[in-house]
């Protein structure tokens, strides 16, 4: 065999290769569990021989940002509760890149995918399973292909695939009639065939790091528009007040020469980003002297500001402001304060913004909401 026959087999094989390796299949029904070795919340390596003791593996391939998925945390809490007694063992992997994860498909959540979010919704949840991260190499998802986020995989005592599939066939908490997962976990705890093996699923696509170039266009898009700057009065700020929209509104109130206004909006700008597709939006007013506008308005650009609604107040006097807006205000900033329609004040905040507790604030409200 001539080496340029060699070089090229090499590269072919490298090339389907690559190729299968970014178009994975869901393994089969049948199929033998492959092993991984994934970091869990509890900063500690799992394999699949750390479940060894396990009469039946549920693998859940899935996510915290993802709305479908937290629509099944509490069931799945459940179903681990109920069956643990019984050798059950579920096992959650978070499948996902967060370099793939696009601010604007955060708009259901307060948390993205990082391994650091994945602890906090697990300790805010109390999930009663290991919770693994594979979302750095993808190893373990691409070798077990889920397509959505939640899927399951469900292993007989000699880890074979018995099930692969949905949870149950409504993602809408208390409206499932067909419960696919409990259905298979009973079947092979007493010796039954499966039936079906496998069904379709529904959720959150996989965030696959080499398919990031979406995300990379909304941020270029995002940092070309232009961030706008307008003059309010105290009557418009009255009248925002009043919210008269059917949208949860956010007010921040800040300044140039304020450190933690500065330092935090970023943040508030990518806050608005994950929410802005819902029935939300925020207003940014800068408490400067109108006479550095231009500075306003320049730094508004730096900070890719292009919130529809920026504002510079238009009076000397800052206690109309304070009075105006909020007359629980002590006048400290930044200052922010949520509204719902109709005007009541929902939440409020004094100095720098803890962010977690702020978007848990807004997709908490029954405006926003975590699921679909």
């Amino acid at each position: 065999m001539s080496k340029l026959t060699v070089l090229f087999a090499l590269f072919f094989t490298c090339a389907v290769f690559a190729q299968d390796e970014k178009n994975p299949e869901t393994l089969a029904p049948g199929s033998k569990a492959i092993d991984f070795e994934l970091k869990g919340v509890d900063n500690k390596m799992h394999t699949l021989a750390s479940f060894d003791d396990a009469k039946v593996l549920v693998l859940l391939f899935s996510a915290p940002h993802c709305p479908t998925a937290q629509a099944y945390e509490d069931r799945l809490i459940k179903i681990q509760d109920e069956y643990k007694n019984k050798g059950v063992q579920i096992v959650m992997i978070n499948p996902n890149n967060v370099d793939a994860v696009c601010l604007e498909e955060r708009g259901y959540t307060d948390l993205g995918d990082s391994f650091e979010d994945m602890q906090i919704r697990a300790k805010d949840k109390g999930y009663n399973f290991p919770f693994l991260d594979d979302g750095e190499t993808q190893e373990t998802t691409i070798k077990y292909g889920p397509v959505t986020t939640p899927h399951a995989y469900v292993f007989d005592e000699d880890r074979i695939l018995r099930y692969v599939g949905r949870i149950d066939d409504s993602e809408q908490i208390g409206t499932a009639k067909q419960h696919d997962l409990r259905n298979a976990i009973d079947a092979v705890l007493t010796g039954k065939e499966v039936e079906p093996k496998q069904t379709k699923v529904f959720g959150c696509s996989i965030k696959w790091k080499w398919k990031n170039e979406w995300k990379e266009k909304l941020d270029k898009e995002w940092a070309e528009k232009e961030a706008p700057l307008e003059e309010l009065t105290v009557s418009n700020l009255k009248e925002l007040m009043k919210n008269d929209s059917e949208k949860l509104r956010v007010i921040n109130v800040w300044a140039t020469w304020c450190g933690p206004c500065v330092a935090e909006f970023s943040e508030l700008v990518d806050t608005y980003r994950m929410y802005m597709g819902r029935d939300f939006e925020m207003y940014t007013i800068s408490t400067d002297k109108l006479e550095n506008r231009d500075k306003v308005k320049e730094f508004l650009q730096e900070k890719d500001a292009a919130i529809d609604n920026n504002f510079i107040f238009g009076s000397e006097n800052k206690y109309d402001l304070i009075e105006s807006l909020d007359p629980k205000w002590q006048g400290q900033i930044p200052y922010t304060v949520i509204v719902e329609p109709g005007g009541k004040i929902v939440w409020r905040n004094s100095g720098g913004l803890d962010f977690l507790e702020f978007r848990r604030a807004i997709v908490g409200h029954e405006r926003i909401g975590r699921y679909f």
